[in-house]
């Protein structure tokens, strides 16, 4: 047989492989001998696009929103989903914006929540983007909203054509400094978080953080809780920035109402943001599972999805951080001193560091799913310190059981 060698694809950095070859039957000796011809393909899928920290997206003037995906080869023509309670706050901007710049569009608004974080929210929007009549190239869908909109527009504009442009506008910290960034895309499924999802970045990401000012104190510090998480993993600056300034942050909804506050706002987004960033590009589809920014993301899918509605992301973030901070401190990796920062970091930040739910039954069950979820490993990042960690394979439940009643006493103390 001959072997007609490699075919590269023209125009592509792909290419395509030949080859022929005899496979065996099962049995070994004296069975068929099967004639195989293959095809390898290697296609590389990168991904590229760019992350703006800017303010004034919905001034008139400012051509930021329309420019991002590139225009539209014609009369303009955009299709806005917007968190409804962000609509309540920002709709008629959003609708001014598109009607002075001469946009044809329109506007849902779809009330979402980790309840309502499913399928049937993306096939409505679907419906409605068949309604509308998108172009499959030079319309790219803008979603204005917090990380669980942006996860179900990301999911609908990955599906919809096989792959629709949308651009992300997070209007909530967690969105700005983690959901809104990257490229994962999600919906929860039975009483799994996040079950169903693709990989799918956004032509775009836009991030005015004059959104903030309309966010009520506890969603700023389930924002806080994954910046936190960035600076016990990877930025010991940030944490010191948290400690000394966290309560200013809040106060001013991190709008820089003094030069101070300001100063702290530039600063704590910037290194957050990039922060992330820097941990995600490498990796953006989890080809390595072994990953710093999933401290905090252990167990907390579980206590969240248990909790529901009580405890928003962040929050169960927080707790999850804070019992993986009790265990370090067992080992040896977290001093007594450090381990107190943290913990009273967390309270400052108005974060939980417990929650009833978490009992022995959801231990195991959380770990369970967390090692399916990591490929049949923990790989559990444990800070080393303030700002470093190391992974671990070998925590046992027993461990964990034994932190939390680490951290139950010292919360006993505490009150």
């Amino acid at each position: 047989m001959n072997d007609p060698g490699p075919i590269t694809v023209t125009g592509s950095s792909g290419s395509v492989v030949a080859s022929e070859r005899l496979v065996a039957g099962r049995n070994g000796r004296d069975t068929p001998v099967y004639q195989v011809r293959s095809w390898s393909v290697t296609a590389p899928d990168e991904f590229a696009y760019e992350v703006q920290l800017a303010d004034g997206l919905l001034d008139p003037e400012n051509p930021a929103l329309l420019d991002a995906a590139g225009g539209s080869g014609g009369p303009a023509r955009r299709f806005v989903v917007i968190d409804d309670r962000v609509a309540d706050h920002y709709g008629d901007r959003v609708r001014d914006y598109l009607t002075r710049n001469q946009v044809q569009h329109r506007i849902l608004r779809l009330r979402v929540s980790e309840e309502t974080k499913t399928m049937r929210a993306v096939l409505r929007l679907v419906s409605a983007l068949d309604d509308f009549g998108i172009s499959r190239r030079r319309e790219p869908i803008i979603a204005i909203g917090g990380g669980v909109l942006l996860d179900i527009a990301g999911l609908a504009a990955s599906l919809y054509r096989r792959g629709t442009p949308h651009v992300r506008v997070p209007t909530t910290l967690v969105g700005l400094i983690d959901a809104g960034i990257g490229v994962k895309t999600g919906v929860n499924h039975g009483a799994h978080k996040n079950r169903l999802g693709t990989y799918f970045a956004p032509a775009a990401v836009l991030l005015d953080r004059s959104f903030l000012a309309t966010l009520d104190r506890r969603h700023l510090s389930n924002g806080l809780a994954e910046i936190l998480k960035i600076a016990l993993v990877t930025d010991a600056r940030l944490f010191d920035l948290l400690e000394t300034h966290g309560q200013l942050l809040i106060d001013e909804r991190f709008q820089g109402t003094t030069e101070t506050g300001r100063r702290a706002a530039d600063e704590v987004l910037d290194r957050a943001i990039a922060g992330m960033l820097h941990e995600l590009a490498p990796n953006l589809k989890e080809q390595q599972l072994d990953r710093l920014v999933d401290f905090g993301h252990s167990i907390s899918p579980s206590i969240e999805m248990v909790a529901l509605p009580e405890l928003l992301h962040g929050e169960a973030v927080a707790i999850d951080m804070a019992l993986f901070t009790m265990l370090a401190a067992r080992r040896g990796s977290v001093g007594p001193e450090e381990s107190g920062r943290v913990l009273r970091l967390m309270r400052a930040l108005d974060l939980p560091v417990d929650h009833p739910a978490v009992d022995w039954p959801l231990l195991v069950e959380a770990m369970e799913s967390t090692i399916r979820h990591r490929d049949g490993l923990q790989r559990l990042p444990l800070p080393a310190g303030i700002g470093t960690a190391a992974f671990a394979n070998d925590v046992t439940l027993g461990e964990l059981a034994r932190a939390l009643e680490d951290l139950r006493e010292m919360e006993r103390a505490h009150a």
